[in-house]
């Protein structure tokens, strides 16, 4: 078996990436999932640009039994964020215009991956992240 696992676009427009993810778990866990893939996201509709990397600006999340890691992906992955388990959460970074990808420049994509810590079957975590995004 695997964990049962979801993730919707909500948004995707010049700005703004929306995404919604879901997971209950029978056990499995996920590691270093890509949950958003820049190279995949709209371009921008003045000139056709590819979009180049996301600022995380918002998380709404809960999670039950299991935590929840984000990673800017590169050759070595950087921690995002925690999202601790057993923790319902809104997690504004809009205010200073988002967390921004601090992963060295070796393999730098982007994208943001996801690793669960601790997952039981039964687990479960739903997350809303909001991105802006960049076009450099």
């Amino acid at each position: 078996m695997a964990d049962a696992v979801t993730s919707t676009t909500l948004t995707d427009n010049d700005r703004l990436f929306v995404v919604q993810l879901t997971n209950t778990s029978d056990g499995t866990g996920e590691s270093a999932v890509t949950k958003v893939d820049v190279s995949g996201l709209a371009t921008r509709s003045s000139d056709g640009a590819a979009c180049t990397g996301v600022r995380l600006a918002k998380i709404v999340y809960s999670t039950f039994g299991m935590s929840v890691r984000l990673l800017w992906h590169a050759t070595t992955n950087t921690i995002c964020w925690d999202l601790n388990s057993d923790n319902t959460q809104d997690e504004d970074f809009t205010e200073f215009g988002g967390i921004r990808n601090t992963a060295a420049a070796s393999g730098k994509t982007g994208d943001i991956k996801l690793t669960t810590t601790g997952a039981s079957s039964g687990d479960t975590y739903v997350a809303v992240l909001t991105c802006f995004k960049d076009f450099d």
